[in-house]
């Protein structure tokens, strides 16, 4: 095997070495605070709850460092699963395009400090909700009104122009790089970054949906890398974003009518 092929399955091998170790500490995480896969808490925590309410207050979940570093680990853990069609496409222009195994590496990271940063500025949101009383300590919404309202919202949102323009970059990469190349780390690190803003503006409903789930759910986090992924491969992801938005709509008029239904 040639040195190239070596650096080529070292590369490979780090990048699902490191979603791995994302989901890993999620999966720590939920663990150390006692929450089964659907992100509630286990008979452990509820006791301790019931004990003291007032305790939820001194958790990690309230405080900003914490739960940055919750949703750092988290969009590693469910973004760059997605990527895997993007940097394969970037192989494929390497040889007619100069491309390097530095611009691979660039493109990665500028991608990934797009989602660090989102992961910032949702975490604002999330303490911010929280001290508004919106969403509890786990990220839940506390009314069906909320989280039938998010459910409902997203899925417009797959209907839009914005979505179908972020969303056929991310779906053929290929057409962007090709309009975009640059070469170099600096080059991959500049398209990265293009790259990983589309992604967000293609997927940050599916993050919101955290509030709607439970940010700490595995389960959550589970489905919407799956779909995530099947969004962004070449064959099929033109059909499924429009069914998945008739789907979070409907689940909305669900979660919202469910209520006064029983309640009436």
């Amino acid at each position: 095997m040639q040195i190239n092929d070596w650096i080529r399955s070292a590369l490979w091998l780090g990048f699902f070495a490191g979603i791995l170790a994302a989901w890993w500490v999620m999966y720590s995480m939920a663990m150390n605070m006692d929450l089964d896969l659907i992100g509630r808490p286990g008979p452990m925590g509820q006791r301790m709850a019931a004990m003291d309410p007032r305790m939820d207050m001194y958790m990690p979940m309230a405080n900003f460092g914490p739960l940055f570093v919750m949703w750092a680990v988290m969009m590693a853990a469910m973004m760059l699963p997605t990527l895997v069609p993007t940097l394969r496409s970037y192989e494929d222009l390497m040889v007619s395009a100069d491309g390097t195994r530095a611009g691979w590496l660039g493109v990665l990271a500028g991608y990934f400090i797009v989602w660090v940063a989102f992961a910032a500025l949702i975490a604002g949101v999330q303490l911010a909700l929280l001290f508004a009383g919106v969403i509890d300590m786990l990220g839940i919404a506390q009314s069906p009104i909320v989280s039938g309202g998010l459910l409902i919202v997203v899925g417009a949102f797959q209907f839009t122009r914005a979505k179908e323009v972020c969303h056929g970059v991310c779906h053929s990469p290929m057409g962007y790089f090709l309009g975009q190349w640059r070469t170099g780390f600096g080059g991959g690190i500049r398209m990265g970054l293009g790259l990983g803003a589309f992604c967000v503006g293609c997927c940050w409903g599916f993050m919101v949906l955290g509030f709607v789930g439970g940010v700490m759910s595995l389960l959550w986090m589970g489905l919407a890398t799956l779909f995530m992924v099947l969004e962004k491969l070449p064959q099929i992801g033109h059909y499924v974003t429009k069914p998945m938005g008739f789907a979070l709509i409907l689940a909305g008029l669900v979660v919202i009518g469910a209520p006064l239904v029983m309640g009436g």
